[in-house]
């Protein structure tokens, strides 16, 4: 018996064929291998982002008692009751009191520090690393330091006064008074980190637009106020908005710096006592109702989320575009 072999060469593929191939796979790169890039990102949100919000939202309809097993559904009893609770309503005050008193002359100083770091400084590069050592210190020590600063008696602030005449302020146990020490301290801790990302802003404004103004017979103001300012638009955006989250959220200097009975009221009158204390107060000790606390979170969400939209509706009608060749805004 005899094998017959097939001794004929095999066939290769047309040329056309591997092109086509080749096309189909990098068109599936092109559209597909961008949201393979971003998954991880938007997984570890969801796992960590979204469902905490999602379930933070489900307790705040439960009577949810952490030391308790029975968590009855409620509705939205506990937004009634909030909504009518003075005690939160004077939460809010207190934080928005605090954030406007703090964010406005944070944001108005970072300009004005990146506009001065932008100029050619000696030693440029050790100013810029200076003014971020408030952002790194410790939030316990700044707390201690500035309670020591601002104190009644021994406070080196009502000596300053004492020296052109002013009596002695009640710092921790006036109401507005507590609200200017506590953004005093907010503002040397932020200011410098807000003006590092202005100055990278600036730094990227072409220099041809400052020459343009500068021929028209621009000055240095001008120059910044018509040229910089509109140009650093969407970076003001943003900083208005971290800054927005960051000043409704805050708990660690307020509390710290009433250290003493029960801090967590923020005074012995709730002096400053802020919405993220308040929802901390009834969801831990010493309420333990997370029901409630769930609620204050919600509201505090969307509070910060109005208030940043209209942040940001503001600061976009001001100003104008850039005009080089005037020196002026349009």
């Amino acid at each position: 018996m005899t094998v017959q072999l097939d001794a004929r060469p095999p066939v290769a593929p047309a040329p056309g064929d591997h092109r086509r191939s080749s096309g189909r796979l990098s068109r599936l790169d092109t559209r597909y291998s961008p949201y393979l890039y971003i998954a991880p990102f938007f997984l570890l949100f969801a796992v960590f982002g979204i469902y905490p919000l999602v379930y933070t939202f489900w307790v705040s309809l439960h009577d949810w008692d952490l030391l308790g097993t029975d968590h009855p559904f409620v509705g939205a009893e506990n937004y009634t009751r909030l909504l009518a609770d003075g005690d939160f309503w004077h939460a809010v005050v207190n934080t928005l009191g605090i954030f406007v008193i703090s964010t406005v002359p944070q944001l108005l100083a970072a300009l004005w520090l990146a506009n001065l770091l932008n100029r050619g400084l000696r030693a440029r590069t050790g100013w810029r690393m200076a003014v971020l050592v408030p952002n790194v210190t410790s939030t316990a020590a700044v707390a201690i330091v500035f309670g020591v600063l601002f104190g009644r008696e021994f406070g080196m602030v009502n000596w300053l006064l004492d020296l052109v005449g002013v009596d002695a302020i009640e710092w921790k146990s006036d109401r507005v008074a507590s609200w200017v020490a506590i953004s005093a301290m907010v503002d040397w801790r932020w200011t410098g980190y807000n003006a590092l990302i202005l100055l990278a802003a600036m730094q990227a404004i072409p220099r041809d637009l400052y020459e343009a103004a500068a021929i028209d017979g621009a000055n240095r103001v001008r120059q910044f106020w018509s040229v910089t300012v509109p140009l650093l638009k969407p970076t003001l955006i943003f900083c208005v908005i971290i800054a927005t989250i960051g000043g409704l959220q805050l708990f660690t200097e307020p509390r710290l710096f009433h250290s003493g009975t029960n801090p967590i009221r923020g005074g012995p009158l709730r002096e400053s006592q802020t919405v993220t204390m308040y929802m901390f107060e009834n969801a831990f000790a010493p309420h333990y109702n997370f029901g409630y606390g769930s609620a204050v979170a919600w509201l505090l969400f969307a509070l910060i989320a109005i208030v940043a939209a209209v942040n940001v509706l503001v600061l976009r009608r001001l100003g104008g575009k850039p005009d080089a060749r005037k020196g002026t805004a349009r």
